[in-house]
């Protein structure tokens, strides 16, 4: 089942709305760092019945803004929502006179990276042994060590 086939609707998660740290710890693995971005982000949910993605957007300078976590659950994953995601963020941060959108994904996120750069990211640079600066456990992903943030921005004009 393709997401195309469904009904879904992405909305604003309300301060008192318990954030969905499930999708959010797929994305990144640290609570604290997570509870620090929900602080000055948005955090946005893909909902069919129940919620099968998330974002968050954070104000970082002045006209940027970065797109700090994509989480889509795993069983829904491989089905175009983190396309939908993304594109969704785009489309609110030109909203919101955004000049240039950035993401970070780690240097093992192999699909994420594919998927940023189908979106219209471009690598801008690479923040050396930053998840061995900010992380306490090691993280391993598509077999390879994350040690890396690939930073990557697109210019919304």
């Amino acid at each position: 089942m393709k997401i195309q086939e469904c009904n879904y609707r992405i909305t604003k998660l309300e301060s008192y709305d318990t954030p969905p740290y499930d999708l959010l710890l797929l994305a990144d693995p640290s609570k604290d760092i997570i509870d620090e971005y929900l602080k000055r982000g948005i955090c946005y949910v893909c909902k069919t019945n129940e919620i099968v993605g998330v974002y968050v957007l954070l104000n970082t300078r002045p006209k940027t803004m970065e797109l700090v976590n994509v989480g889509v659950r795993e069983d829904m994953q491989r089905k175009g929502i983190g396309r939908i995601l993304v594109q969704d963020a785009i489309r609110k941060a030109k909203e919101s006179n955004m000049e240039t959108l950035e993401i970070g994904t780690g240097n093992s996120s192999l699909g994420q990276l594919a998927l940023y750069q189908k979106c219209g990211f471009r690598i801008v640079g690479v923040d050396k042994d930053f998840f061995i600066r900010h992380y306490d456990e090691e993280i391993i992903e598509n077999g390879i060590k994350c040690v890396d943030m690939i930073r990557l921005s697109m210019d919304l004009n």
